[in-house]
């Protein structure tokens, strides 16, 4: 039988796709079998015989024109902008690339809670004032960390604030697969107490119907004025009007954001102008090592595919 064919598609990006599939090669993915796309007419033209497709993103349009197709690797972690039903329907397997961002999106979040520990961004302002003003900074050391979504991203939060000496709560649905760095685990059901425990609130969940506005007016009253939201999920976890409002007003201390539900963030958005936020645009996710962590992760689904496990395959999500 065939190895089977693997197509990145141009959604990819032409240069990413092209070192992505020369990573493969060396690898030891057969070359032959491993194609990318520059532009939508190269996709259309190798489609219909592809097994694997790689996407940034997925046009719904293009699963009429795959024949052949198995599997789709979604270059993301998260997957709300692929067409998942409609790939369960047609019995084809979608995995992503989760554990891929953990460590960068974990280090960017243990530096949002101390650039509010220390007053950092603060201080920034300052600088840029030539102003000398002294200011107390805190400690994370006995503090309490939320992390709703204790999937790799949360897993590397829970142990990076936990070696900082904090109080670490974990949401998850399967409390049997909450990793060992988290000391208070609670099933979803119970956000308003982890809500209230929390000096800081880290979203890193997927965006799902059930998670969609997730945290709202209610579970930001309970964070409090001592409390800093974290969101590193996707915007529309967080209702951004309600968290707009709360940080006006200092029902909540601040909030460190990397998605929101207008991306780019509008010029004349308010979050923009209000001292006690800290934006960053969708990139806590950057790390130069990127290309060689997707490259182990399609690697080993391709390996899998050839072998008839799908089922086997790493990070599937359906």
């Amino acid at each position: 039988m065939d190895e089977p064919t693997l197509l990145f598609a141009h959604t990819v990006g032409p240069d990413r796709g092209a070192d992505l599939r020369d990573r493969l090669v060396d690898a030891g993915i057969p070359a032959d079998r491993v194609l990318a796309a520059a532009t939508p007419a190269e996709t259309d033209e190798h489609l219909a015989d592809a097994d694997g497709l790689v996407v940034g993103r997925l046009p719904e349009d293009l699963l009429d024109r795959a024949d052949s197709l198995r599997w789709v690797q979604a270059l993301s972690s998260g997957v709300d902008y692929l067409p998942v039903d409609d790939l369960v329907d047609r019995g084809i397997a979608l995995t992503n690339a989760a554990g891929v961002h953990a460590e960068p999106i974990g280090e960017q979040v243990l530096g949002y809670m101390l650039n509010f520990e220390r007053d950092l961004h603060a201080l920034a302002r300052q600088q840029a004032d030539s102003r000398w003003e002294r200011r107390e900074g805190g400690e994370l050391r006995g503090k309490a960390v939320g992390i709703v979504g204790v999937g790799a991203i949360g897993t590397r939060v829970a142990e990076l604030t936990s070696a900082f000496g904090m109080d670490v709560w974990g949401v998850k649905r399967d409390l049997d697969s909450m990793p060992d760095a988290v000391d208070e685990p609670r099933s979803p059901d119970a956000l308003h107490e982890v809500c209230l425990a929390s000096d800081y609130l880290v979203l890193a969940c997927p965006l799902t119907d059930e998670t969609e506005g997730l945290i709202g007016g209610d579970e930001l009253r309970l964070l409090g004025e001592d409390g800093v939201l974290v969101n590193v999920a996707r915007g529309e976890v967080c209702d951004q009007e309600a968290l707009v409002g709360a940080l006006r007003s200092h029902l909540i201390r601040g909030a460190a954001l990397d998605v929101f539900e207008e991306e780019p963030l509008p010029a004349d958005s308010r979050l923009w102008d209000l001292s006690n936020v800290v934006v960053t645009p969708h990139m806590a996710g950057s790390t130069p090592h990127k290309a060689e962590r997707w490259t182990e992760i399609l690697a080993e689904n391709y390996r899998r595919l050839a072998e008839g496990d799908s089922e086997g395959m790493r990070n599937r999500v359906v």
